[in-house]
């Protein structure tokens, strides 16, 4: 699926969550939470600056999901989205967080 810019765009539906985790890019690691995750990816919220750039392999690993191996698709503001490899492992675990675990998060407003 493609945007009007021309642009690849995650094609399965997102969901908000809160997901404490760590990402590592070959020897660089840094913390962050994952803000939305969907079969097919998931964007992160980093803590610290992260130097990968636009179809690097990561490592994010997470005590609901485990370990899961992606690619980076963007990484700008702090926030870094990354698409899964399509192995049957990651997607095996991905369902499975789904099945057992995901709770939708909704934004707290305050007045």
């Amino acid at each position: 699926m493609s945007n009007n810019l021309g642009m690849d765009v995650r094609k399965a539906p997102r969901s908000r969550c809160r997901i404490d985790s760590k990402v590592r890019y070959f020897k660089q690691e840094a913390d962050g939470r994952v803000i939305n995750i969907s079969r097919s990816g998931l964007a992160l919220e980093l803590a610290s600056k992260l130097q990968a750039a636009a179809g690097s392999p990561v490592v994010i690993e997470n005590d609901d999901i485990g370990l899961l191996e992606g690619v980076v698709r963007w990484n700008y503001g702090g926030r870094i989205g990354i698409m899964f490899k399509p192995n049957s492992n990651s997607i095996a675990k991905v369902a499975a967080y789904f099945r057992n675990f995901h709770q939708e998060v909704r934004p707290v407003l305050r007045g």
